[in-house]
């Protein structure tokens, strides 16, 4: 065993955020007590790295790194004693890079001594280990901390970092669809290229992942010790080319080994199962990726052929033919171009009839494409393969599939087509101002060759536009169309029959137009018709159009029904980039009803989904309604770390809609909590006339927040601004809750003669309109209005109603507002649990204490709940005297304290019923 003490330099990471917080908490607790972690990750993840990172991080005390002696093998014993004498009383880290080329009685000796470290004091022992195969058996109990390949931002930024920003866009995506979020395959390819191949001067060197760079990032771990390994290793690789996952079937593996070693296999022993391969019951797979890339890229080719060959034999025999074609293309030998098998391999890839996934038809396509002699031709069946990868949820292969799409010549149809995938791509994982001009052009490319899928890039592009808040743009290209003709087809290359997909997307063009363009008596019967054409629907993208329709009509049922129908037809179909659509509509229609946790379960499955396909766009939103529910929870940190994710994406592809939900969220986030002049500043940019404005569609929606904000700020010409546009959108009647709102709204800028009423009548609308969380707040701020005007026992009643209504629909921090109001009218609706040095105050001086700890001055809080200035300074003085405090400033540390406590128990409580772990 060898050692020794370094002082690493500062390394710059990319991602791995949850690996480092794992490290940091290793590194915080050495100088108490000892710790061990394991790093285990696939070679090139970046475990060197990290350890690097650790290393250079701690600063306790001494770091020790070892490394196997070539001479002898230390016992654990001679391991402690040798980290006691290096401790020498001060906290150390130990770490142990590669641990997995330890020989197996040193990896025995470093585990047991990895289990018995608490004798030996405050020492960290931090080890690595590539996961291209299992976890030694002596190691697997230690706690492990896994590397996962880096999420496509990170990569790019990586790329960026390294190249100084000079990869050209088409190189650029190649390099990262090829790294898959290997960083040192990413770095290792980047250095093979010449500055000209860089920038896109040049053809890349093809592959830019070849066998060599793959061997140098793998390190060797492809190696197997007999003949019969290394061919099932190299089996399951090229059988996982034509397979939906990472996995393959083992009884597809063995027959193929059957024909593949006819005579070798013949009363062979069964040999164990190559250590770079796991078993999941009739599964096989790579522990690594990179490493089943490399086995199959060293392959001879010859093998390679064979193996294909053996696999097309078994494929072809069981009736699966696209699969079984797919490995025929790869197993011969001959001319670069076969027009014919490429026609066939297409064919089969475009029958509905056959069974296939998204992903499957896609590398069909792709290597019909390869196969294909004429430009044209094969430009159109690439960019066939980037629409089915973009169905799957793969837009980081789509990007160069439609790049090499790109660089041939080809009518204007197939142009267009490609340009609406790309268009596609980017709506849901870039700019959209990008989008809406590459899904302009499709549809002038396509108006006269093929015009229902130029209908479907022009709806497309409206729906970038929507997406960016552009108006002028939304409405230019709703421009009007002929009425659709019976049938046609709504999307590229996708298998359908009958259909009113055509009829839907007329009349949903049509009604968001006349939506858009103030003409509300025109918009109701086309998108009525939307939303009863969905009705007999059972394809995702006509189904997400009537959700669409619903919900622009208001009609929150209609659109969880749509919704709800168009997630099971996506899943059922395999659509990973439809499901979070999917969800996404749901989530809103859950919203506008008033039902959050609804809301945020879908929300939640929704932002898993959204990232598994890439598509960061509509994860933004998903995180805006995941804001929008934890604003009415007692999570003031949820909705702040949800806005900021949503925000990040919406300002950098330029999502408006998202951005307005996201500021929305916590701007109601400061009213729920008392702070009505930091929501009203956040509102007013929101909803207010001026350049700043929301979201066209979405700012209306954020009017009541505003003006039940605006009110205790003293803005109330600034509320009585924005309700005339407000009374305009409540009588469309496309928002169940807008006339309640709008009730409550003048209520609370109207004299007292006229505010009982308006208050009534909100809540008699509320009972027509359903929704728990809306009804609530109308009482609660009627009953806030009674107990100021001296009427106890009917705001005891309004009060109480508001508490149930805000306990029922979760709204936590609400039904604190209605309980401190209870209190001050002498009721007790709750225990208040743990007490806390707030528990000396009154209700009044509580509710000026926290105003003031949040940097109210003795004015605002005045404004905020309707006293005199001269009352504030009374409970104030009387609170700073209870608290034993003399500043404004200690208040706030005692109000934060009390907050902060108050919020872990809240936390503890939660996972308590439900079972979660801190």
């Amino acid at each position: 065993m060898t050692g020794e003490t370094t002082v690493r330099t500062a390394v710059r990471i990319h991602g791995h955020g949850a690996q480092r917080r794992a490290l940091r908490a290793l590194l915080d607790g050495l100088p108490a007590h000892g710790g061990r972690l394991l790093l285990a990750g696939e070679p090139g993840l970046g475990r060197t790295t990290l350890l690097q990172w650790a290393a250079r991080s701690f600063r306790a005390g001494p770091v020790l790194h070892l490394g196997p002696d070539p001479e002898a093998t230390a016992t654990a014993g001679h391991l402690l004693d040798t980290l006691r004498a290096a401790a020498e009383g001060a906290p150390l880290l130990v770490c142990v890079d590669d641990a997995h080329l330890w020989d197996a009685p040193a990896r025995s000796a470093l585990g047991r001594a990895a289990e018995h470290l608490d004798s030996a004091g405050r020492v960290g022992l931090l080890l690595s280990v590539a996961s291209d195969r299992a976890v030694d058996p002596a190691l697997a109990r230690l706690p492990v901390v896994r590397l996962d390949p880096l999420a496509p931002p990170r990569a790019a930024a990586l790329l960026d970092d390294v190249t100084d920003g000079a990869a050209a866009p088409a190189v650029r995506e190649r390099l990262l669809a090829e790294a898959e979020g290997n960083p040192a395959l990413l770095l290792a390819m980047t250095r093979r290229l010449s500055p000209a191949e860089l920038r896109g001067h040049r053809p890349l060197p093809g592959p830019p992942a070849d066998a060599a760079t793959l061997v140098e990032v793998a390190g060797g771990a492809e190696t197997a010790p007999s003949a019969r390994a290394r061919d099932m290793l190299l089996t399951v690789a090229a059988a996982v080319r034509a397979s939906d996952g990472s996995d393959v079937d083992a009884g597809l593996v063995r027959d193929a080994l059957r024909r593949l070693r006819p005579a070798r296999e013949s009363g062979a022993r069964p040999e164990p199962l190559p250590a770079q391969l796991a078993r999941a019951g009739d599964r096989l797979r790579f522990h690594s990726p990179l490493v089943r890339r490399t086995v199959y890229a060293i392959g001879a080719p010859d093998r390679r052929r064979a193996v294909h060959g053996a696999l097309a034999d078994v494929l072809e025999s069981g009736g699966d033919r696209l699969p079984g074609l797919l490995h025929r293309s790869w197993s011969l030998s001959g001319p670069a171009r076969d027009p014919a098998r490429a026609d066939r391999l297409a064919a089969v890839a475009a029958d509905g009839t056959a069974p296939a996934p998204y992903r499957l038809r896609a590398t069909a396509y792709a290597r019909a494409a390869e196969l294909t002699a004429d430009p044209a031709g094969r430009a159109e069946r690439y960019t066939a393969a980037a629409e089915q990868a973009l169905l799957a949820g793969r837009p980081e292969q789509a990007r160069p599939l439609l790049a090499a799409a790109r660089d041939l010549a080809a009518p204007a149809a197939v142009r267009g087509r490609a340009e609406l995938v790309r268009g596609l791509v980017e709506l849901g994982d870039g700019p959209v101002g990008d989008a809406h001009q590459s899904l302009s052009l499709a549809a002038s490319l396509l108006a006269e060759a093929a015009p229902a899928e130029a209908a479907t890039a022009a709806l497309a592009a409206a729906d970038a536009a929507w997406a960016a808040g552009d108006l002028p743009a939304c409405l230019a290209t709703l421009a009007p169309e002929p009425a659709p003709r019976t049938g046609g087809a709504a999307s590229l290359r996708r298998p359908h029959g009958p259909t009113t997909v055509a009829a839907i997307m007329h009349d949903h063009r049509v009604g968001m137009r006349a939506l858009l363009e103030g003409r509300l008596d025109r918009a109701g019967a086309p998108l009525g018709q939307v939303v009863e054409r969905g009705r007999t629907e059972d394809r995702p993208e006509p189904l997400l159009r009537s959700a669409a329709a619903a919900l622009l009509l208001g009609d929150v049922d209609a659109a969880r029904r749509a919704g709800a129908r168009a997630l099971a037809a996506a899943r059922q179909l395999g659509s990973q980039s439809l499901e979070p659509r999917a969800l996404e509509y749901l989530a809103y229609a859950e919203l506008r009803a008033g039902r959050h946790p609804q809301a945020r379960t879908h929300a939640e499955e929704g932002l898993r989904t959204a990232l598994r396909a890439g598509q960061r766009n509509t994860a933004a939103h998903h995180r805006a309604v995941l804001a929008l529910a934890a604003s009415i929870e007692e999570e003031p940190d949820a909705v702040a770390r949800h806005v900021a994710e949503a925000l990040e994406t919406a300002r950098r592809h330029g999502l408006a809609q998202a951005a307005t939900l996201a500021q929305w969220a916590a701007a109601r986030a400061d009213l729920g909590r008392g702070r009505p002049f930091d929501a009203a500043d956040r509102l007013g940019l929101l909803v207010l006339p001026g350049p700043g404005r929301g979201h066209f569609a979405v700012w209306r929606l954020a009017v009541p927040c505003f003006v039940e904000a605006a009110v205790p700020a003293g803005r109330h010409e600034d509320a009585r601004e924005v309700l005339t546009d407000f009374a305009g959108w409540a009588a469309f009647g496309a928002d169940p809750q807008a006339a309640a709102q709008l009730a409550r709204c003048r209520a609370l800028l109207a004299p007292p003669d006229r505010a009982d009423d308006l208050y009534r009548q909100a809540l008699a609308r509320h009972d027509e309109a359903g929704g728990d969380f809306e009804r609530a707040r109308t009482a609660l701020l009627y009953g806030k209005w009674l107990r100021r005007r001296r009427r106890p026992r009917e705001a005891r009643d309004r009060l109480g109603a508001a508490l149930a209504g805000f306990e029922r629909c979760g709204a936590g921090v609400w039904a604190a507002q209605a309980r401190d109001e209870l209190r001050a009218l002498g009721a007790a609706p709750h225990a208040t649990g743990t007490p806390t040095p707030l528990g000396r105050l009154t209700p009044q001086q509580l509710r000026i204490a926290r105003y003031v700890a949040e940097g109210a001055t003795n004015r605002e809080v005045a404004l905020a709940l309707g006293v005199s200035t001269r009352t504030v300074d009374y409970h104030l003085r009387k609170v700073f005297a209870a608290l034993g405090i003399r500043s404004r400033l200690e208040l706030a540390r005692v109000v934060g304290q009390a907050e902060q406590g108050r919020a872990a128990r809240r936390t503890a409580a939660h996972q308590e019923k439900t079972g979660a772990r801190p």
